[in-house]
């Protein structure tokens, strides 16, 4: 049964990468990594866009072929859970047909919304 390990053409073990620093490399440099990978998904690699070679090295190498978020400094569950609290409050002046009130909620779920896309790196 053969590895799931990629191993280069002298038998040493490829480097392990992350998506990051692929998706930064050259397309000469990420071929240079696809000739050293004998898997189905980077055949042809010599004629292979960049994004091209980059999905297909994600594949063979068996890494995420998109890049994580983080939020730092910020508790997004928490945060999330006033979105939804707000949210439920929304949908009861929505009915009550207060558009005062309703245009406050909206701009505090704007609010809240906006501080997590600030905090996320």
């Amino acid at each position: 049964m053969p590895s799931t390990r990629a191993w280069a053409r002298d038998n040493l073990p490829l480097m392990a990468y992350t998506y990051e620093e692929l998706s930064k490399k050259t397309v000469a440099e990420l071929r240079e990594i696809a000739a050293g990978v004998e898997h189905e998904a980077v055949k042809g690699h010599t004629q292979m866009h960049k994004e091209q070679v980059l999905l297909g090295l994600c594949t063979a190498l068996g890494i995420d072929a998109h890049a994580h978020h983080h939020v730092v400094g910020l508790d997004k569950s928490r945060v999330k859970a006033q979105i939804r609290a707000l949210k439920k409050k929304r949908t009861a002046v929505i009915e009550a047909k207060k558009s005062d009130e309703l245009k406050r909620l909206r701009h505090n779920i704007k609010k809240l919304k906006h501080k997590i896309r600030r905090a996320t790196v």
